[in-house]
Parts: C-alpha cells; sequence; structure tokens
C-alpha cells in the first residue's frame, strides 16, 4: 500500500501548564491492509414491499425510558459521542483565544472538567477542532482556520485527566479533510482521505488504528475513493464504509470489523446497490443501522429515504422518516432521531414510541450523544429560556435502555 503524501515529521511541542505535557509523533506505520479488490458481498437491492415499515405495522405505545439523570451545562458547550462514564465535550473559551476547550463530562456526578484548555499546535488561527474519547483515551483533532492544516492527538485518560503524555497520530494539509475518528477502550480509529477541493482528489483513502502505549500505528483498510461515513465503534466492533467492487461501479460496502483482533476479521457486510450513498451507518448488537438522506431512482427499498435495521441475510426494518443523526441501541431496542423527537423502537415486541427533546429545546435542536451499542441513552439540547426566549443553558438527559 501507497501512504497518503502527508507531513508526518518527527516533533515535539511543549503545551501550557496543566494541558499536555508533551506530544511526540509515532513511528511508522505496521500492518495489514484491507483492500478494496478483496472479495465483498454482492450488492443488496430489496424489493420496496420486502422491508416492514415500522410505522406502518409496528404498535405505538406510551414511552418506557425513564429519565435516570439530567443537568444543565452552560451555553457553549457541545456534546459529542461516546462509550463509557465519561463524554467528550467542545467548550467555547472565555475569550478569543483559546476559541475552543477540550471539556468531558461525567455521567456519574454531572461534573464537568476541562481535559485540554488549549490547543497543543501554536498560532492564532489553531482551534480544537473535534474530540472523542473512552474512559481511557482522549483523542482530538486541532485544526488551523487559516491554511486547513490539521494534527490529531491522542493521550492516556483517567478520571476526567490526561494521565500522560500526548502523542501525534497524523498530520495532514488543506489536500485532505480533518481526520474523522472514533476511540473505544484504549484504540483509536481514523480515517484519512483527499477533500473534495484539494490536489489529491484521485488518491485513495486509508484507515489507521492506533493502541494506547503503541510507538506505532497499524494501516488497516484502503479504501478506492472516499469512505461515506466516519468510523463508528459499537461493542466489539469497528464499522467502516469504504469503496467496493470498484471495477464494477461505485459501491460502498457497510462492513463491521472486530476490534479484537485490529480489524483483521469481518464480521459483516451491507453493499449498498449501486450509487446509493449512506448517509450514517452503525451497529447495534447483530444488526446494522443504516440511513439514507436522498431517495435514489435506483436501488430498490435501500435507495430510498429512510433509517433500516437489519442484516443482507435477515431482512430489514424501515423508519419512514427524514434521517438526522447516528442510531443507537441495545439488544432488540434501538433509538432513532427524527428531525424533533426520537423513535424508541422494540424490534422485538413489534413496538414503538416517541422521546421528545427537551423542553423549549426546539428550534435549537436535541442530539444523541451515543451511537451504536449503548444501555444509556445521552441527549443535549440548548433550550431557551422560558421568558426572553432566549438560549440559556445546554440541558443534558440519560435514559436507561
Amino acid at each position: 500500500m501507497r501512504a497518503p503524501r502527508l507531513t508526518r515529521r518527527s516533533f515535539f511541542k511543549t503545551a501550557a501548564a496543566g494541558s499536555v505535557a508533551a506530544a511526540a509523533a509515532i513511528g511508522v506505520l505496521s500492518g495489514c491492509t484491507h483492500s478494496g479488490d478483496e472479495e465483498t458481498s454482492e450488492p443488496v437491492v430489496v424489493d420496496e414491499d420486502s422491508a416492514e415499515n415500522i410505522i406502518d405495522t409496528f404498535e405505538s405505545v406510551d414511552l418506557t425510558l425513564a429519565e435516570e439523570g439530567s443537568w444543565s451545562l452552560p451555553l457553549g458547550n457541545v456534546l459529542h459521542p461516546a462509550e463509557g462514564t465519561w463524554i467528550p465535550v467542545t467548550t467555547a473559551g472565555s475569550s478569543a483565544i483559546p476559541m475552543v476547550k477540550a471539556s468531558a463530562l461525567s455521567l456519574a456526578s454531572g461534573q464537568m472538567v476541562e481535559v485540554v484548555p488549549e490547543p497543543v499546535g501554536k498560532g492564532a488561527t489553531i482551534v480544537i477542532y473535534d474530540v472523542r474519547c473512552s474512559d481511557y483515551v482522549f483523542a482530538w483533532v486541532e485544526l488551523d482556520l487559516q491554511s486547513r492544516a490539521w494534527a490529531l492527538y491522542a493521550a492516556p485518560f483517567s478520571g476526567g485527566a490526561l494521565s500522560g503524555d500526548a502523542v501525534t497520530l497524523w498530520e495532514g494539509d488543506a489536500d485532505y479533510d480533518p481526520a474523522p475518528f472514533a476511540v473505544a477502550g484504549r484504540v483509536v480509529v481514523w480515517q484519512v482521505q483527499p477533500s473534495t477541493s484539494g490536489t489529491r482528489t484521485t488518491e485513495s483513502s486509508h484507515c489507521y488504528l492506533w493502541h494506547l502505549g503503541d510507538s506505532e500505528a497499524k494501516s488497516v483498510l484502503e479504501s478506492p475513493g472516499r469512505f461515506a461515513t466516519a468510523p463508528t465503534a459499537s461493542g466489539d466492533a469497528v464499522v467502516l464504509t469504504p469503496r467496493v467492487r470498484a471495477d464494477e461501479g461505485t459501491f460502498y460496502g457497510v462492513t463491521a470489523y472486530s476490534l479484537s483482533d485490529d480489524l483483521e476479521t469481518r464480521l459483516d457486510q451491507l453493499v449498498m446497490p449501486q450509487n446509493v450513498r449512506p448517509f450514517r451507518a452503525t451497529r447495534v448488537g447483530e444488526r446494522f443501522m443504516v440511513s439514507v438522506e436522498a431517495s435514489y431512482s435506483t436501488g430498490g427499498l435501500l435507495g430510498q429515504m429512510g433509517t433500516y435495521v437489519g442484516t443482507a441475510d435477515g431482512g430489514f426494518f424501515r423508519l419512514n422518516r427524514e434521517p438526522s443523526e447516528l442510531g443507537c441501541g441495545h439488544g432488540d431496542v434501538v433509538i432513532v432521531k427524527s428531525l424533533a423527537s426520537y423513535f424508541v423502537i422494540d424490534l422485538a415486541k413489534r413496538q414503538y414510541a416517541v422521546l421528545g427533546s427537551a423542553d423549549r429545546s426546539v428550534d435549537y435542536g436535541d442530539y444523541p450523544a451515543r451511537e451504536g451499542e449503548c444501555d444509556l441513552f445521552v441527549t443535549y439540547a440548548t433550550v431557551k429560556d422560558a421568558d426572553t426566549g432566549y438560549p440559556a443553558t445546554v440541558s443534558v438527559r440519560t435514559f436507561r435502555l
């Protein structure tokens, strides 16, 4: 495999006191790479009458999820999906520099703490762009707003604070998009793909994996074109959507790989109909959750707008609503966000209920901070003051599945 032409110089950077002690670049890449040329499943074209429409065939019932916890955070906090007891947060800075800080919210206590109070990179135009974490690793992307150069960092994380030095996992320039990434346990998975407006548009995209404490990352997947969605960690799997069957046309393979052997084992795959690009993709148990944001003239059922839950072999359930964020769930219960609420669907009981957005948040939206496998659902929303009608706080709610 030819590695992407990115700047990957070795360097050391000293961050501000109280944040990251040092950041060192990882070593060379190693590992075996899956290729888009490997054997893939046949494209799945499902007849439009062969999948159950949840709204039409399931029983509508009262919501059975009970709110387990709730907290109010200051305005300017945005939660990001995570698997554990800590939720990563981007926090608006109290001044222009730094513009954004990286924080974490404890679901056990409701306490929010600063984790990376300022960017590792030096420069007035560098900001913390995106964050993810598990209960063991905290990772973040920094972006130079002027040059569009970016870097992905990771550090050990424990008890709401970094517990060791950060390392630089990757650096890229404006020819490559800031890396979409996911954190699961002690592993970081990220994608490097050419920007649609850069000079590398014809190059392949790649996915990499790094274990906490390792001196080098592994190259795990090559896609002959851009991935359709960001990587998603769900239980013991990572879901990726590379281009497949490239010699036959434009096909995307929604694919679950095993985390236990660094994505060497393919657990399941759903090859979308030709030219149908999935909008979001994850996995709950052994079922895929795939959403399509537009209706295509071809492709059968999977070419129609909506969210699909199931497998190529076992068939699908369809929620005929415009998709929004990534779904999540546990066992036979899945949660899918619609524009102003959430559908809580019990596939075994063939029932669904509606979880409303937080009060006075519809104008700004209520969003999930979970994706894939979870047994505690987390949402956050910017809510308005009842008297003034202006944004007042960020409301966080948790629900046990």
